[in-house]
């Protein structure tokens, strides 16, 4: 095993995309993943298309690197069998709400208390002290709530969500990080801790960086929201023959954009002399870049802009970046074969560690493929191991 994880053994109840993504990266990183499931399997094994039932694609996209164990938590003896191998683990993670977790008697003080050490993680919508900690919470609700889909919507049109789970998403990565931090804090204290991970605030602190705007100082009656990323104007630019992504932030980067669309005076215009003054007048900023980008083709708009030093890019549709030739000359995209679904591709972890490589270890796996190993381990017989799943 490789990775800065190699050794951590994790026992995943977690089920959908923003605890799968956060074991799948813990996964990823090395650990050992013991997916818990019910005997049905959990919901994601039927999302998508798939060549047989239970591995469709959405689920084999967020669950490598895992070891499938089917436990009926309904039954005590499951249970039983679920805080026995909670007891051989470093971390406990799940993304239910805490009145579920306590009616199953696997809140953190049932887990704690056979395993002092263990890093007990979960993640919900809201916070776990709070009037709605058993709201049902999933990724269109908290984009709503957060005002991600507000400010999606921008100011005239109705809101709209972003056109994927990104807070599940982001409160997945979350979890994965503060499950690391939590274990380098057991490395320092030999203690182990419960970690929360509430959606709404997750989501709200990572929209409000931008838009906190006059709030930072506690007087958001006098504005919320960066002009610059509120702008209508924002978005790609029209070429004579496609289109174009550019970003000038300094001022240097701006005095070179501007010499490169041939208005190198601009750099002198009261309005466009300073990040101030270009915030404040930055309607008009990108009108004018609009206008200039559609004199000239996109491949004559890049030479010109990387010979300015101007960060700029193509705008790539899904199929484009899926068959992206340096993605998969960086290996990006990596094939491999699964056992029961034949020719695969996945998406490894994109974060190098020089001396701890991450990497694919274990293909997502059939429900309850390591009944045997998991459950064997502990004492179980086959009879015994057959009760249990259900």
């Amino acid at each position: 095993m490789s990775g800065p994880l190699a050794g951590i053994r994790v026992i995943d109840l977690t089920v959908a995309v923003l605890g799968p993504v956060a074991t799948q990266i813990l996964g990823d990183l090395g650990a050992e993943i013991i997916k818990i499931e019910p005997p049905e399997g959990e919901m994601m094994r039927g999302i998508g298309p798939a060549r047989n039932p239970g591995m469709a694609a959405y689920y084999l996209n967020v669950n490598r690197n895992k070891k499938s164990v089917v436990l009926d938590l309904k039954q005590p003896r499951a249970r039983d069998a679920l805080l026995r191998l909670a007891a051989t683990a470093d971390v406990f993670v799940h993304n239910m709400r805490p009145g579920a977790a306590e009616r199953l008697g696997i809140d953190y003080a049932a887990i704690a208390a056979v395993n002092r050490r263990i890093v007990y993680a979960w993640a919900s919508g809201y916070r776990k002290d709070g009037p709605e900690r058993d709201r049902a919470a999933f990724d269109d609700v908290i984009q709503g709530e957060s005002g991600l889909a507000a400010i999606n919507g921008g100011t005239d049109d109705p809101p709209r969500y972003v056109p994927m789970v990104v807070g599940d998403k982001l409160c997945g990565y979350v979890l994965a990080s503060s499950i690391g931090m939590a274990l380098f804090h057991r490395e320092r204290s030999g203690n182990g801790q419960e970690i929360h991970v509430p959606m709404l605030e997750t989501m709200v602190a990572f929209n409000m960086v931008d838009h906190l705007w006059h709030g930072v100082f506690g007087e958001p009656e006098k504005g919320l929201g960066y002009p610059r990323m509120l702008t209508p104007w924002r978005r790609p630019y029209a070429t004579a023959d496609g289109y174009i992504c550019l970003l000038a932030t300094t001022d240097r980067q701006w005095r070179n954009l501007f010499a490169a669309i041939d208005c190198a005076a601009m750099i002198q215009d009261p309005r466009f002399c300073s990040i101030p003054t270009r915030t404040a007048n930055i309607d008009a900023l990108y009108t004018i870049l609009g206008e200039r980008m559609r004199k000239r083709s996109t491949a004559e708009w890049r030479e010109r802009l990387d010979a300015a030093d101007v960060p700029n890019g193509v705008v790539n549709d899904m199929m484009a970046v899926a068959t992206h030739p340096d993605l998969h000359a960086s290996g990006f995209f990596e094939p491999y074969q699964h056992p029961s679904e034949g020719r695969c591709v996945a998406m490894p972890y994109p974060v190098v560690f020089s001396d701890s490589p991450s990497g694919q270890r274990l293909p997502p796996p059939r429900l309850g493929e390591h009944n045997g190993e998991i459950l064997g381990a502990l004492g179980y017989s086959a009879t015994e191991i057959a009760d249990i799943a259900g």
